[in-house]
């Protein structure tokens, strides 16, 4: 199969580098200059795993002006909630036939992927893998191949050739994926988890590990969790796991899975960049809104972040 990575940051890396070991034909399509400068100057990506095998891989990267192949299966979607309005104004050119893919974090990528491919070739999903770009043209997978997996679902929740055709990339690139025939439910399960591990792990600065072995931790989750599954019982989302699997997850994830992990999110604000909180935490309190429901708790800590945020911008 063929793809189009737009956003070849840390998870675009992941995706689109084991993807092209398996044997696939892969681009890369990226906004971010010093990024793409450096990967053109050295003829690809520095790959490390566990900090160990630092090696050179080659790829092929555009910027999204100059790329105007549109014979790829699927165009996949590796970005920023916040990016994703500007790169898919600035790719639309090569938009053809193919199919959108995405695992984006968070929610609010997929109303607006919508606009430019149809629902009926829409795939979405989650991955539950750590991976981090330690600069430009260099990136770090975290855990052994085969660590983690990838959950997907169509829009439509029908799936097609095509998909099933796409899973069986997906597990020879080691994304142990699984297709799901609950488009919302799939998605937010992820979110939900984000809406924990991510954002206090973020606010406190310590990893999942951390996080997980503190005492409260459990009392913590639960919180979190319990209010995004009342929001998403009001909105009529049946979510994947039940609370109880979905803290089972955040602890086992966190403990064992990628316990020395500093997420995502944390990666995004000791860089000083612009986090996705209002996509997450925030997502269940808009949500919530819309359903004539606060959901104080994820309000208070979406907060939190931003004050995290505004006082690291002023030291």
């Amino acid at each position: 199969m063929k793809f189009t990575i737009v956003g070849a940051g840390a998870m675009g890396l992941r995706f689109g580098v084991l993807l092209q070991e398996a044997g696939n034909e892969v681009d890369f399509v990226e906004g971010w200059q010093p990024h793409y400068d450096k990967m053109k100057e050295q003829g690809g990506v520095y790959v490390t795993r566990e900090h160990q095998n630092r090696h050179l891989v080659p790829v092929n990267v555009y910027t999204p002006e100059e790329y105007t192949a549109t014979d790829a299966d699927f165009v996949f979607f590796e970005l920023k909630q916040m990016q994703l309005d500007d790169m898919l104004q600035r790719c639309q050119h090569f938009f053809k036939d193919q199919y959108a893919l995405t695992a984006m974090n968070g929610m609010g990528h997929v109303e607006k992927l919508l606009k430019y491919f149809p629902k009926e070739k829409l795939v979405a999903g989650t991955a539950l893998v750590a991976t981090i770009l330690t600069g430009p043209g260099e990136v770090e997978f975290v855990g052994k191949p085969g660590v983690g997996t990838t959950n997907w679902a169509n829009y439509t929740e029908h799936s097609d050739a095509k998909t099933t055709e796409l899973m069986a990339e997906l597990k020879k690139a080691n994304f142990n994926p699984s297709l799901k025939d609950n488009f919302m439910g799939t998605l937010m399960a992820k979110v939900v988890f984000n809406s924990v591990v991510n954002t206090l792990c973020t606010m406190f600065e310590i990893t999942m590990g951390e996080y997980a072995n503190f005492a409260k931790a459990d009392e913590l989750s639960r919180q979190l969790i319990d209010e995004a599954y009342d929001v998403c019982e009001r909105a009529g989302v049946q979510l994947v796991n039940t609370r109880a699997e979905e803290l089972a997850s955040v602890d086992y994830v966190s403990k064992v899975g990628n316990p020395h992990h500093y997420p995502s999110m944390y990666q995004d604000m000791s860089h000083n960049r612009p986090v996705e909180v209002d996509y997450i935490n925030g997502y269940f309190v808009k949500l919530g809104r819309k359903y004539h429901y606060e959901a104080k708790t994820h309000a208070f800590v979406t907060n939190l972040v931003h004050l995290a945020e505004a006082t690291r911008e002023g030291k």
